[in-house]
């Protein structure tokens, strides 16, 4: 860690768009004295179909913008970024503690009583190594199911959290899955949580559903208790960035945040 870096510096979060803010509201609950700086790369979206190279320079370029806001701690709330880039943020920047996001496949696994768990993922994510890891080291004595949900990040970009055509979509996606014995459904992707009441509806009140973006909040308050880094006191306002004007980052700030502590704007990164 930079010897600059102190505990009242802000916490940088990124995501490949809005996805991401469904990490920064459970960091906002837990950690409520932290200032964040978040990035939401609006302007290149979807990550999904870029290649693993190219995943690694944007995310690459959107810590060192967070790093360059003074930020203490990196979180890459995306999956699609962080399996591909994650290690290579460490190795690039090995003093800031940067925690990244996975599939819950372990919790998945053991919240099971039938044996079958249904991934909802896009496909850089399920065809990364990251996740053949995690489903050799905890999956393999369940049946797990997968989708890439082609269609469904855009659609949320869209703010379509309730429009009929994404109840379709997801009816598609799922009601395969809960025919074929189905239980628990993983959110994969930060941007899921999102539409998370349309996937109750669908799956109904006895199927667990397993949002990460709280395990992750708590990963990252126990890296910065183990540095000393917990702020004491929000000091200063979060910031809300994105590649490409988003209508949606207003109102989710404006909903999770009080007025004035906070604000938006949009930045190009080349």
């Amino acid at each position: 860690m930079s010897a600059a870096a102190n505990a009242s510096d802000p916490v940088g979060i990124f995501d490949s768009g809005i996805g991401g803010l469904s990490v920064v509201d459970a960091i906002v609950h837990l950690l409520p004295k932290e200032r964040l700086v978040y990035f939401g790369d609006t302007a290149r979206i979807p990550y999904g179909t870029k290649s693993p190279d190219t995943i690694r320079e944007y995310s690459a370029q959107i810590t060192r913008f967070l790093l360059d806001q003074g930020c203490k701690a990196i979180v890459v709330a995306c999956n699609t970024a962080s399996a591909p880039a994650l290690s290579y943020l460490r190795a690039q920047w090995p003093e800031v503690p940067i925690v990244g996001m996975e599939p819950a496949v372990k919790p998945g696994a053991q919240a099971t009583k039938t044996g079958k768990v249904g991934v909802l993922a896009t496909r850089g994510t399920l065809q990364s190594e990251r996740y053949a890891t995690l489903m050799t080291r905890f999956a393999s004595h369940i049946q797990v199911l997968e989708d890439p949900c082609i269609g469904l990040v855009e659609r949320i970009e869209q703010e379509q959290f309730e429009s009929p055509e994404t109840e379709a979509l997801l009816r598609s996606i799922m009601q395969p899955m809960l025919e074929n014995g189905v239980d628990t459904f993983v959110l994969g992707c930060t941007h899921y949580p999102f539409v998370e009441p349309l996937i109750r509806r669908i799956a109904g009140d006895q199927v667990a559903i397993i949002n990460p973006a709280p395990a992750v909040a708590r990963q990252l308050e126990r890296m910065l208790q183990e540095r000393n880094l917990i702020s004491p006191a929000l000091e200063g306002k979060h910031a809300f960035y994105a590649s490409k004007p988003t209508p949606f980052l207003e109102t989710f700030a404006a909903g999770l945040l009080s007025p004035g502590t906070y604000t938006v704007q949009y930045h190009t990164l080349s």
